[in-house]
């Protein structure tokens, strides 16, 4: 039996598709903006006129390109003490999933903890290197459980109420 999502139900499927859109372009863009230094305007133009921007949520777009570059060192100080291994060696890619994902868990209280490792591991999976998205999840499960507590808490319980051997 096939149920057919209500009006509201498919605009919200429609919103988070562009936003899912939106957070891969972002990625692109920063990465270009971190390895080739160009200015932030240059970069917005073309992923604007020539990357697809406008057939995702480009204010979203926008926000990420232009925030979490105004706040890099603070993003990165805080990802960083969940950085076991390979500290001064975290793949570009890597890094600014790190940075998207650090910048929403901080700033997007909107967005379930559970979305953004999920959106940042298969940012992970579709861009990183074979095993990114078990790195990147490893550096953001902790951050989560420090940025969001209460939230990771009721999570965790849920789940263990729902299967008590589990916990």
């Amino acid at each position: 039996m096939s149920r057919n999502p209500s009006p509201e139900g498919r605009q919200r499927a429609r919103a988070i598709k562009k936003r899912k859109h939106a957070r891969d372009k972002a990625l692109q863009a920063l990465y270009q903006w971190q390895l080739s230094g160009e200015e932030l305007d240059w970069i917005r133009d073309h992923y604007l006129q020539e990357q697809g921007v406008h057939s995702g949520d480009a204010e979203y777009f926008l926000e990420l390109l232009y925030r979490i570059p105004s706040l890099v060192d603070a993003i990165d100080a805080r990802y960083a003490p969940f950085v076991t291994s390979f500290k001064d060696q975290v793949d570009p890619i890597e890094k600014n999933i790190l940075r998207i994902a650090t910048y929403e868990l901080e700033n997007h209280l909107d967005i379930p903890y559970k979305v953004v490792l999920n959106e940042a591991v298969n940012l992970a999976k579709s861009y990183g290197a074979e095993d990114s998205h078990k790195f990147v999840n490893g550096v953001l499960d902790p951050l989560a459980r420090e940025l969001r507590p209460a939230e990771v808490q009721a999570n965790d319980a849920q789940n263990k109420a729902r299967d008590p051997a589990a916990g």
